[in-house]
């Protein structure tokens, strides 16, 4: 239940301010004026507002507009170095970190080394980057709206809980509370996957999309959902594990656990420990899409095989949440083609007749910044997002 009662002037005045910064965000440069007509609120009213978002560096007079009879209108655009947020991917073995400007660019990334698998090892390492990141642009403590952390596992985002990290082994950490008592910003956690999902919301190709799902491939599986334009997390932050749907109960054995999950047909580890022992030259995922391009008849194999699981994913995924929109991302998607022909070509096989038509599948380029710029996007969807979606009331 919201925190806000019915009618509460607070809320109503956080609403017309996100509602107005929205606006802006979204059309400006754009004069009050136009505001007005857009939003229905009054000019006087966004008078106020705006006031408030040029003092707090958030907005800024750009320039005059054409009138239509009198003064021209002074033009309002979102001011993208009024704030700056660092978002950090938290990996097996390294911290990837991005330092972003309110539009969601990186100014500045950078990647730390992690020896130690320590809760506390890894604050320090957070700690560590987001420092390296301020000092690589001369960014003052001051200036930071907030840290923003993606990592896999199940993640309780409103306590800023750690409840489970597979690749950690890690339960029940306050890993939020934890940093933010280090850096003295706000600091925001979730699954990885659902900060790129939240980025593909905010700032990629979700936009304006009410219902699409985030699906990565590499390490694992992983998906993020939007539905009804909000972040689907699941009851306690576990959804998404697509990675371990099954789809062979006699299959190979899964980290989980478990046998014949999809992780053991599509993901990186499970693609290389087929080409290993048999092909040569090949150690990393790269070697075996080279293998495979070239033509070697067993890498084509191996990702033709491994496509056809893949469509049996996504085919799942079309018959249950039919959206409209499936993005398929991560590190995997750098095979290319030798992956996703097989997977297009088996796709129809598996979705329910009249519904693959309504879902277009795309493939997003990668490139090793998208995981910290997502975790970023926690931060920046706190600025944008309406208070009554962050207080549960939508």
């Amino acid at each position: 239940m919201s925190a806000y009662p019915r009618g509460d002037r607070a809320l109503i005045r956080a609403l017309n301010r996100s509602t107005v910064l929205n606006t802006v965000k979204n059309y400006g440069p754009v004069s009050r004026t136009e505001i007005a007509e857009r939003t229905g609120l009054s000019v006087a009213t966004i008078s106020g507002i705006t006031a408030e978002l040029i003092e707090s560096n958030f907005v800024f007079e750009k320039e005059t507009g054409t009138s239509r009879g009198g003064r021209r209108p002074i033009l309002l655009a979102l001011n993208a170095k009024g704030g700056y947020v660092i978002g950090l991917k938290l990996a097996e073995d390294h911290i990837t970190g991005a330092l972003t400007d309110l539009e969601a660019t990186v100014i500045a990334s950078h990647t730390h080394a992690m020896k130690k698998k320590t809760a506390e090892s890894a604050v320090e390492g957070l700690a560590y980057t987001v420092k390296e990141l301020l000092a690589q642009r001369g960014i003052r403590r001051d200036q930071l709206i907030g840290v923003g952390v993606g990592l896999a596992g199940v993640i309780d985002t409103r306590n800023r809980v750690l409840r489970h990290s597979p690749i950690f082994g890690w339960r029940e950490v306050s890993l939020g509370e934890m940093l933010e008592q280090r850096l003295k910003v706000p600091v925001y956690i979730d699954n990885d996957v659902n900060t790129l999902t939240q980025a593909e919301q905010w700032f990629g190709v979700g936009q304006g999309v009410d219902n699409f799902v985030v699906v990565t491939i590499g390490r694992g599986v992983g998906m993020g959902m939007v539905v009804n334009g909000q972040i689907y997390r699941g009851a306690h932050g576990g959804s998404g594990e697509l990675g371990h749907t099954v789809l062979d109960p006699t299959g190979n054995v899964c980290n989980c656990g478990k046998r014949g999950c999809l992780e053991t047909y599509v993901s990186d580890p499970a693609l290389l420990r087929q080409a290993v022992p048999s092909i040569p030259g090949v150690s990393l995922l790269e070697d075996l899409s080279e293998k495979a391009i070239g033509g070697n008849e067993l890498a084509l194999d191996i990702f033709t095989k491994a496509g056809e699981a893949l469509a049996r994913g996504i085919g799942n995924l079309i018959n249950v949440l039919s959206p409209e929109l499936i993005i398929i991302s991560g590190e995997g998607v750098r095979s290319g083609d030798v992956l996703f022909d097989p997977m297009r070509a088996a796709l129809s096989k598996y979705v329910m007749p009249g519904l693959s038509e309504d879902t277009e599948v795309r493939i997003d380029d990668w490139d090793d910044d998208a995981w910290a710029r997502g975790a970023a996007s926690l931060v920046l969807s706190e600025i944008f997002e309406s208070p009554l979606v962050r207080e549960g009331a939508l």
